[in-house]
């Protein structure tokens, strides 16, 4: 039933309650993990999947957001794209996902805590987390959709060290919206 499209998750625990029919890929934690884990399936199975869904938890940077969000950008925090455009090595560290909600998820491969670091992403996002924008290259190398579908875990501060607590309630929250929103279960 949901053989054409591909639900992808850093971690098991993030994933714990989709479909067990569901094509699922766990990659592992961050932008290397994720992009090669995706590209090794995507390569195997040329043409197979309509869809990616990136599953998963997320920092919010702002106090006031919390629960479920269909990030509509991601950008690479954790490049200098700017100084390597300088040096004349033009490098993508943003891309646009169709079908969001108008927020901004930044990816890089610090899992952050740090106020300073922060209040600087908080000036160009929304939301932080460590795989997405990894994903959303991979998917458009390979001209698939990606729809990005996170969980607000924490704060991106001292909070984040407590993402354990949070992960099944937030694994459940994402199972929900994938059986209402793409597999039309309930």
């Amino acid at each position: 039933m949901y053989d054409d499209v591909l639900v992808v998750a850093a971690t098991r625990a993030e994933a714990a309650h989709v479909p067990d029919d569901a094509q699922l890929l766990i990659t592992g934690l961050g932008k290397v993990r994720a992009a090669s884990s995706l590209t090794r399936r995507l390569a195997t199975e040329p043409g197979r999947f309509r869809r990616v869904i990136n599953i998963g938890t997320a920092g919010a940077l702002h106090r006031h957001h919390g629960g479920l969000y269909v990030p509509s950008r991601v950008v690479e925090h954790d490049i200098s794209a700017a100084e390597l455009h300088a040096l004349g090595y033009p490098v993508q560290d943003c891309w646009e996902v169709s079908d969001g909600d108008g927020s901004v998820l930044a990816t890089g491969d610090t899992f952050v805590t740090d106020e300073s670091v922060r209040l600087r992403l908080a000036a160009r996002a929304d939301l932080v987390d460590m795989e997405a924008a990894a994903l959303a290259h991979v998917c458009a190398d390979f001209s698939v959709p990606i729809r990005l579908v996170k969980v607000v875990s924490d704060y991106a501060d001292d909070s984040a060290m407590d993402w354990p607590s949070a992960i099944d309630a937030a694994a459940r929250d994402l199972a929900e919206w994938l059986c209402d929103t793409e597999f039309g279960e309930h």
